[in-house]
């Protein structure tokens, strides 16, 4: 059996399952955000994934895919629904992301969790070298570094966590907070996004756990009289600048970008794009914009919005309701502020690939980021990275990990609405010069802080702890 000195466990493979031009099924690689980070750590070496095929009851032994080994963990039907839509996304994702909506505390679920993360932590273990490094990615499994550690505690393992950690007098609603605290422990070195998320975890840890924390370090006791020092800190995570810029260089992009203008017709665009997630604000920024129609401020001669919400997690009932609440507010606002001419809102629940999301950006004037709370958000840095005349205003939540690095963006708070309204007038009436000041200091940043440059980081504080380095 094939063992990588590189091991990625991740709720997704880094695949889809397609149909192949002969009709039997083909797999060709996501477009996930993931997916782009990690590969740029993975090149060149030993590697191998573990992850969900995205299909349920797919049961398949491990193949090889552009050189990497991918090892299929199968879940069944009832293992999605309390795992992942359940656990992981009905009671993870919105305490985590400050109770805008309600999480709900099921025991089943709960033992789905536990039963899931258990399969990935045995998969992981059964394809690691010896000596080797295991890195973990994300809420959906965040017992796994502990199970891991338990089948094999020869391996190093990293631990990334890409949506924000709860304060502590959120976190302590789960029932079993301390269970998922001693499941990230097992990492020896545990990432996040912000400073403010790895203050989070470690006040939890001191809280509940009574462990000594100092700086970016945690002690965690063990068995024997040596304790554990575990890494937990901040690493921003970022985009490949590179690949945004060769699209945005490329001819035909361009030309789709001014194809874009041209057939949308008005002066200015405003452009939103997100998973159609109730964290990512979409609700309050079409009210902004609705009020501003209705106060005049704005007609849809001057200013259209275009809204990109792709499909996600139709199966949780909350996301459902979002979704119509949205088409609604659209649909009114459209009905009320359209013309024969001009569209007022340009609405689209279905995803594009990044060539296309390249010429929105290229196209559009202004970029409404806008979420109510958000580990990162890359589709800020891709907006910048690919603004290469320096033009364009960014319009960024405070709530979102990337105002961090992005503070020459115009930051609101998008829960205030005539906040957030002002800011809408100041950003496509900025002058060229302001623009071209905000956007040429985070595009350095961007482009200097890259994806490789997120992943180097964290290996080496990785490697610091290893006998010998990843990809010796």
């Amino acid at each position: 059996m094939t063992r990588a000195d590189l091991v990625i466990v991740a709720n997704r493979l880094p695949v889809d399952r397609i149909e192949g031009p002969d009709g039997e099924p083909a797999w060709r690689r996501s477009p996930g955000g993931l997916v782009t980070a990690v590969e740029q750590v993975m090149q060149g070496m030993d590697g191998a994934w573990v992850g969900w095929g995205g299909q349920p009851d797919l049961d398949l032994e491990p193949f090889v895919f552009d050189d990497t080994l991918l090892v299929p963990v199968s879940l069944s039907r009832e293992d999605l629904r309390d795992y992942y839509e359940g656990f992981s996304n009905g009671t993870i994702w919105p305490l985590y992301h400050d109770v805008i909506a309600t999480p709900e505390f099921k025991r089943s679920w709960w033992d789905a969790y536990v039963r899931v993360n258990r399969r990935f932590a045995e998969a992981a273990a059964e394809h690691a070298a010896d000596g080797g490094f295991v890195w973990v990615h994300d809420y959906q499994l965040q017992l796994v570094p502990q199970m891991l550690r338990e089948l094999r505690p020869d391996v190093t393992i990293g631990y990334f966590h890409h949506i924000p950690f709860p304060a502590y007098a959120l976190f302590a609603q789960l029932p079993w907070r301390r269970q998922v605290l001693d499941g990230l422990l097992g990492a020896d070195v545990i990432g996040f996004q912000r400073v403010a998320d790895a203050g989070n975890f470690q006040r939890s840890i001191r809280r509940l756990l009574r462990y000594p924390t100092k700086g970016d370090t945690v002690t965690v006791p063990t068995i024997d009289t040596t304790p554990r020092t575990v890494i937990s800190k901040a690493y921003p995570i970022s985009i490949d600048a590179d690949q945004f810029l060769e699209l945005a260089r490329r001819p035909d992009v361009i030309a789709r970008a001014a194809r874009l203008r041209e057939q949308i017709g008005s002066e200015k665009i405003m452009l939103g794009v997100d998973r159609l997630d109730y964290t990512k604000g979409i609700r309050h920024r079409l009210k902004a914009y609705g009020e501003l129609l209705a106060d005049g401020l704005i007609t849809g001669e001057h200013v259209t919005l275009i809204q990109v919400a792709s499909p996600s997690r139709p199966g949780v009932e909350a996301y459902q309701d979002l979704r119509d609440e949205i088409e609604i507010t659209v649909g009114r606002i459209n009905g009320d502020y359209s013309t024969v001419e001009t569209t007022a809102i340009r609405y689209l629940h279905q995803g594009f690939p990044r060539e296309e999301m390249v010429a929105l950006y290229l196209a559009a004037d202004v970029m409404l980021v806008t979420a109510l709370r958000d580990g990162m958000n890359l589709v800020a840095k891709e907006y910048v990275a690919v603004r290469q005349d320096n033009t364009g205003v960014l319009l960024l939540s405070e709530f979102a990990g990337a105002a961090d690095e992005l503070g020459s963006a115009l930051l609101v708070n998008p829960h205030d609405i005539e906040g957030m309204k002002d800011t809408m007038m100041r950003a496509v009436s900025m002058p060229v010069a302001e623009q071209t000041r905000r956007m040429k200091t985070m595009r350095r940043k961007v482009i200097e802080n890259d994806v490789a440059k997120w992943g180097k980081k964290f290996l080496a504080d990785v490697n610091a702890l290893r006998p010998r380095e990843v990809g010796e």
